[in-house]
């Protein structure tokens, strides 16, 4: 970019040579009523050059998804590089060819044949407005090095950065090479530790070959285009504050960091308050896939600050899962804290969907099934309840070692890393009845007391080790019947926040990221993309409450045979208990709070009274 006659024709073909891209002129674009405009001496204005940007823009977009390209423009106002920024801020680099008034013209007037004359000069410089992120290049060095300057200035500089190599942090790494992107790679060093992991890690794969590896936190920042983007993929807690305080002294205004962890949505409200006193962007966001999500493509939730957003939305949704449209599983969800938020109560859905699937799996063996019989079982489910965590339950089931199979030799010891914990405080402190999430969570707490288990088992013996009384398909409609149930409190405890947080989320396209990608992705969480596009309550829906009546009996039938035969099913008798509550008219509530005024004098209200006026009763 740059005034008429400043050489952008001639370094652009240049440049382009040189990087084996396609080279576009601005000025072979304009419409013919602004070529005519300037040949008669007019200068143009915003409105003569508003379609022309477009069509620049237009064009920039196109190449994009080839392997780039260079568009000379004069582009001289910062509103103009708006417009031909749309979209691919964070893909575009800004050379400004700068000189003088006399230099220019010089060069203007030795040139044929142009529809440009020197006596538009001055309007240009007057408009012109001097970028304030770009390579600026003095136009009396010789083209080679004009070059050169720019080559050095665009290659060697990398378009995203992540810190911390752990196992989601390498998988990210790949991904963001594998699509193309120039990335830093950041990881510590601890003498005798962690020494050259960042290095290690990039010979191992060859789509790292064109990453940097840092462990020299100054060097590793150094490397990135700015405005700085850096991803956290390091533990929740101090350790994100630790990183940040280390980063600080580093960044520059208008940064942005992205944490990528499981971080506490109240602290992630706390340090984008506190990072924006420092004018640095924070962006909170929830990843779930694992490993291998987080490798091939992973959901993404991000929230904080829009515009910030933007800058980093074509790396994130690139790298995200894609639903059954195309359409990538990562959205701007919503103000700080929200995307961390709802990866919070993914985790409570998750847990819940993971005990369902083991007292499923508890019951089976009870019917006599062996695991590859109850693998048998899982893999007829699919065609009417198919999940990703069914999938792999499956398949864990089909899992030998030596002529046993490996669950069987698994210590029954369920561990958490501290999201179900979270999710179940958060509930209790906005007053939502999450009682399928807490039942899971606490199932684990129990499992943890292998000792304790093993010592009262000898007390208590079980009364009744019969067969259960029921059929696979029984308990698959109370399988069924309880998931229903743990998506509607899961949802339930998200809208209730963003009521009261003012967050405006979106359900359903919650939902839609939650297709592909997560631990939770399901044919259940397809539907219900449909579903919240009508409602934020999933048991107003007419589908799902014909299919919540419709196995309620199969869910009672099952729940009562394994009180009965002393199978333990925590969450789905859950389930059943909490869809009579919520639907109990009338609710034994009334008797609680005559005890709550009896003893503390708390009052109460009448059914009879209409007023909302609290009554209190001398009880003696």
């Amino acid at each position: 970019m740059g005034v008429s006659g400043c050489g952008k024709s001639t370094i652009g073909k240049l440049l382009a040579q040189e990087l084996n891209i396609p080279f576009f002129d601005g000025d072979d674009f304009h419409p013919e009523e602004n070529i005519a405009k300037m040949s008669s001496g007019q200068a143009l204005n915003d409105d003569d050059r508003l379609g022309w940007l477009q069509t620049l823009n237009k064009l920039a977009i196109i190449q994009l998804s080839n392997k780039g390209c260079v568009i000379v423009c004069s582009a001289l106002k910062e509103s103009y590089r708006g417009i031909l920024n749309t979209n691919i801020k964070c893909s575009s680099k800004w050379v400004f060819l700068n000189g003088s008034f006399e230099q220019i013209k010089e060069r203007i007037n030795a040139r044929k044949g142009h529809f440009m004359s020197s006596e538009l000069l001055k309007s240009q410089f007057d408009i012109l407005e001097e970028p304030k992120k770009c390579i600026e290049i003095d136009i009396s060095l010789s083209p080679k090095k004009i070059i050169k300057i720019i080559k050095k200035e665009v290659m060697n500089t990398s378009e995203f950065g992540l810190f911390g190599l752990g196992v989601m942090g390498k998988s990210l790494c790949r991904n963001l090479a594998n699509n193309g992107f120039k990335i830093s790679m950041f990881n510590r060093h601890v003498d005798g530790v962690e020494e050259n992991i960042a290095k290690n890690f990039k010979a191992e794969h060859k789509e790292l070959s064109n990453s940097e590896a840092f462990d020299d936190i100054s060097s590793f920042v150094n490397s990135l285009q700015q405005p700085r983007r850096i991803m956290l993929m390091v533990n929740a807690g101090k350790t994100i504050d630790y990183v940040i305080e280390d980063l600080l002294p580093h960044l520059s205004e208008n940064d942005i960091l992205i944490d990528g962890g499981n971080s506490n949505y109240k602290k992630t409200k706390e340090r984008f308050e506190y990072l924006k006193t420092k004018n640095i962007h924070f962006i909170g966001t929830g990843v779930s896939g694992g490993e291998e999500g987080a490798l091939k493509g992973p959901s993404i939730m991000p929230s904080g600050d829009i515009e910030a957003y933007k800058s980093v939305q074509p790396f994130l949704e690139t790298i995200s899962a894609k639903d059954k449209n195309g359409l990538p599983c990562c959205t701007y969800v919503g103000p700080e804290g929200s995307g961390q938020f709802i990866k919070m109560v993914h985790n409570g859905v998750e847990y819940v969907e993971m005990q369902l699937l083991a007292e499923v799996a508890t019951i089976l063996e009870n019917l006599g099934q062996n695991p590859d019989e109850i693998a048998n079982t899982l893999e007829s489910w699919k065609e009417s309840a198919n999940s990703y965590l069914l999938e792999i339950t499956t398949s864990i089931f089909r899992k030998k070692e030596g002529n046993d199979w490996l669950v069987n030799k698994i210590l029954d010891k369920a561990g958490n890393k501290g999201t179900g914990n979270w999710t179940a405080i958060a509930s209790a402190e906005l007053g939502v009845p999450s009682t399928l999430i807490t039942s899971a969570l606490f199932s684990r707490y129990i499992s943890f007391y292998k000792e304790e288990r093993i010592l009262l088992n000898k007390s208590f013996k079980e009364v009744n080790n019969s067969k259960a009384n029921i059929t696979t398909n029984d308990v698959l409609e109370a399988y069924q019947f309880a998931r229903i149930i743990n998506h509607y409190q899961g949802f339930k405890l998200i809208s209730e926040a963003s009521i009261k947080s003012s967050w405006n989320l979106n359900l359903s396209k919650i939902a839609r990221i939650w297709t592909n990608g997560c631990i939770i992705r399901s044919t259940l969480m397809e539907d219900l993309v449909e579903v919240f596009k009508n409602t934020t309550n999933i048991l107003t829906n007419p589908k799902l409450i014909a299919i919540v009546n419709q196995y309620k009996p199969s869910a009672k039938k099952v729940i009562s045979e394994c009180v009965l035969n002393d199978i333990t099913t925590p969450a789905l008798a859950e389930a059943l208990q909490f869809l009579n509550g919520i639907t109990t008219a009338y609710a034994s509530a009334n008797i609680i709070q005559a005890q709550r005024d009896y003893f503390g004098a708390h009052t109460y209200q009448r059914l009879d009274d209409t007023s909302g006026k609290s009554h209190h009763t001398n009880w003696n």
